[in-house]
C-alpha cells in the first residue's frame, strides 16, 4: 500500500484512522478528506491503493465515493468505517463496491488487525458484519436458485484468487491470461453470484469451499 484516502468528517477519528493506516502499512502516504466533495475531487486526480470511507457526511453519503472509486480505480481496497451496522447501510455499500465494512465502536486494535489482514487476503469485516453476511449467504444457499449457479473451471480458479486478495493484474499473471481476460472472468463471476465486491466474493468462495478461511 503506497497511498491511502481517509474520508471522515470528525477530526479525532480522521487522525486515528490515518495513524492506523500508517502503522499498518509503513511508508504509506495518506490524504484526509472531510467532505464527500473533497473525496470526489481527490479520486478524480489520484488512485489510492486503499480508502477508508465514512457513510454519514455533512454533504452526502460516502456510498457516492465508493461508486466513484470502484468505477475509476477498481484495484483500490475500499473499506467502510462507520457506526451504522444495519442492512440499510451495509448492503448498498457492498453493492456499490466496498471490499470491507468496519464498525467504529469496535476496539481500535480490532480495526488495525482487520486492516493488516488485507495483505493476507482477508476481507476487512467487523465480526458482527461477517456473521450477518454469512447468515444471508446461508439463506440464499438453501434457495433453489443457488443450485443453479455454475462457474467454469477458470472462473472457480479466479474466484479463489480474488478471495485471497489478488488484484486483477495478479490474477492475470497467475492464470497466464491478459488483464482484459481476467477482468472479464471477474465480471462474469460477479454477475453469476450476484455480488459486486471482493468482500462478497470472498465470503461466497468460502461458502463454496474454494478457500479455507482459517488457513
Amino acid at each position: 500500500m503506497r497511498t491511502g484516502l481517509v474520508l471522515e468528517d470528525q477530526p479525532p477519528l480522521a487522525r486515528w484512522l490515518q495513524e492506523t493506516l500508517e502503522a499498518c502499512f509503513p511508508g504509506i502516504r495518506v490524504t484526509h478528506a472531510a467532505t464527500l466533495a473533497a473525496g470526489l475531487r481527490h479520486v478524480e486526480n489520484e488512485a489510492p491503493d486503499i480508502a477508508l470511507v465514512d457513510l454519514g457526511l455533512p454533504d452526502g453519503s460516502g456510498i457516492d465515493l465508493i461508486h466513484a472509486i470502484h468505477r475509476r480505480h477498481p484495484d483500490c481496497q475500499i473499506v467502510v468505517t462507520t457506526i451504522f451496522a444495519d442492512d440499510h447501510h451495509l448492503f448498498p455499500a457492498l453493492r456499490a463496491g466496498a471490499d470491507g465494512y468496519l464498525l467504529k465502536d469496535q476496539p481500535h486494535e480490532k480495526t488495525a488487525q482487520a486492516l493488516r489482514g488485507i495483505a493476507a487476503g482477508e476481507p476487512p469485516l467487523s465480526a458482527s458484519i461477517a456473521r450477518r453476511l454469512l447468515r444471508v449467504f446461508d439463506t440464499e444457499a438453501a434457495s433453489p436458485e443457488a443450485s443453479d449457479i455454475t462457474l467454469t473451471p477458470r472462473e472457480r480458479e479466479t474466484l479463489a484468487l480474488i478471495a485471497k486478495g489478488y488484484k486483477i493484474a495478479e490474477v492475470a499473471a497467475q492464470l497466464g491470461v491478459s488483464y482484459h481476460t481476467a477482468h472479464e472472468f471477474i465480471k462474469s463471476i460477479y454477475r453469476k453470484l450476484k455480488v459486486n465486491s471482493r468482500a462478497e466474493a470472498a465470503l461466497e468462495a468460502t461458502r463454496l469451499g474454494l478457500v479455507n478461511p482459517h488457513a
